[in-house]
């Protein structure tokens, strides 16, 4: 049973599809709502793994990209003030706002097992799998003298294995969100390094 089931499937209204706010606004909308610097890093770096994979992997054009980017911005920006509701909230000001109901489906399926909306598409299931190894890979940067510098996925995979390391990240989740996304976790974890280590 999700622990925050938002009770619905269904976001937005479909003629609104294609309306996207500009990057600017979404980032302004995020330091209103996130006065916390480090939750707003992770959500700079899931956007950031995401805008790039969906240029890189599948090819997106500027509008596409742009609702990946989107998502993994805004995914969290109600978790801090918001814990009890999230991410009711900040579906509901998207749904205010016009938005395009693929990227509030995004949002709202972003983990299933908490929210109770199923990934339909890539976008969905990446924001999954980006959103839980992302928030991994910093914590195992962090502890490194180097931070980004020379970190190896064997260093990542080593530190999974670890229960009492970042404990907080279900292994679960991960497994879940690499197998429906179809991707390997090493190759998402060498992505991962490699996108958001220079995200500030």
């Amino acid at each position: 049973m999700a622990t925050h089931n938002l009770g619905r499937s269904v976001f937005g209204d479909p003629q609104h599809a294609d309306n996207l706010m500009p990057i600017e606004e979404a980032h302004a909308l995020l330091n209103e709502w996130v006065p916390n610097e480090k939750l707003r890093l992770h959500m700079k770096q899931v956007a950031a793994n995401m805008k790039a994979w969906a240029i890189e992997k599948e090819n997106a054009d500027e509008q596409t990209a742009l609702k990946w980017e989107l998502a993994g911005l805004l995914h969290d920006a109600d978790w801090e003030k918001y814990p009890d509701d999230h991410c009711r909230i900040i579906i509901e000001e998207l749904e205010r706002r016009n938005i395009d109901p693929d990227v509030i489906h995004c949002i709202a399926s972003h983990g299933p097992g908490y929210f109770g909306v199923e990934p339909n598409n890539t976008m969905d299931k990446m924001i999954y799998a980006i959103d839980e190894l992302s928030g991994f890979v910093h914590a195992a940067a962090l502890i490194r003298p180097t931070l980004y510098e020379g970190l190896e996925v064997k260093s990542v995979l080593k530190r999974l294995k670890s229960p009492a390391f970042a404990a907080q990240v279900s292994r679960e989740d991960i497994a879940d969100a690499t197998a429906r996304a179809g991707v390997s976790l090493e190759e998402l974890i060498q992505f991962i390094i490699d996108h958001q280590k220079h995200v500030t």
